[in-house]
């Protein structure tokens, strides 16, 4: 068996409420819980506001035929759990899908973005 010790990216499995999908390139995900933005005025830099953001978890899937891509529109309340070749695992829990799922018909793929209130990395 191959030392993947100083392996760090490339190869990555992707499951949708267990069922896995083909990754067909691309991939990311974002923990970040809030965006933070600086607040100026006329006296200087007086400090911050803080908003909540989701959590998200993006995916250019493979359209094996045994796919349908109406069915990732629909999905409002998923786990994705995707793991990476750097030995990390990612979760999202009720994440629902946001954007249209647009297939490329040369490559048979299409981007994929849950969005959601808890996205974690083990």
């Amino acid at each position: 068996m191959a030392d993947t010790t100083n392996r760090l990216a490339g190869i990555a499995y992707i499951a949708c409420d267990g069922i896995t999908v083909m990754v067909g390139g691309k991939f990311g995900y974002s923990v970040s819980k809030v965006k933070r933005e600086t607040m100026s005025g006329g006296s200087g830099v007086q400090g911050y506001k803080e908003t909540f953001i989701p959590g998200f978890i993006t995916a250019e899937i493979r359209d094996s035929g045994a796919l349908t891509v109406a069915d990732f529109n629909d999905q409002t309340n998923v786990t994705v759990t995707m793991e990476l070749a750097n030995g990390k695992t990612i979760i999202g829990s009720g994440l629902w899908a946001v954007d249209s799922q647009e297939v490329d018909s040369m490559e048979a793929t299409f981007t994929v973005k849950w969005e959601g209130p808890s996205v974690t990395e083990n």
